[in-house]
């Protein structure tokens, strides 16, 4: 879907309702995990949630937003032990999910662009894998080089 014309502004109040769901459900599972650590269903959620709302926004063609959220999913199927995430780490995905929350309201309503500095997203990203033990795989953030001409 291309971010102009009625149709996707028509789109755009269900697709915000349904990620805000979606982050809430994503928060949830966080909150759930500082509780009981070992909960694989909490952790099961929150991968299901992420990689709803990545197919989600990548259908509205926010691409910034589906990047995010699969990123983030990545760090937790990667990572050694998902479900001995100490609090340091799920703060860090905390922080991930705040700032997708904030981007989300960032979202031009009548244009759908999402003019925004990737920066912030790598930092989080680089601090929660830093946090995230992975599976012998390096899921650093990277932006994509610029091509060629």
């Amino acid at each position: 879907m291309m971010n102009d014309g009625k149709e996707w502004q028509d789109a755009l109040p269900e697709f915000l309702l349904e990620a805000e769901m979606l982050l809430a459900k994503s928060e949830e599972c966080l909150s759930h995990l500082h509780l009981i650590r070992n909960d694989n269903d909490a952790i099961d959620c929150m991968k299901n949630s992420l990689r709803k709302l990545a197919e989600k926004a990548d259908a509205m063609s926010l691409g910034a937003i589906g990047d995010f959220s699969r990123r983030l999913q990545d760090l937790i199927n990667n990572a050694q032990s998902p479900v001995q995430l100490h609090d340091q780490a799920l703060s860090a995905l905390h922080d991930c999910l705040t700032l997708m929350a904030w981007q989300l309201e960032l979202i031009d309503i009548k244009t759908g662009k999402l003019s925004l500095d990737e920066t912030e997203q790598v930092a989080l990203i680089e601090t929660a894998a830093q946090l995230i033990p992975q599976k012998s795989v390096d899921y650093t953030y990277r932006q994509a080089a610029p091509h060629a001409s």
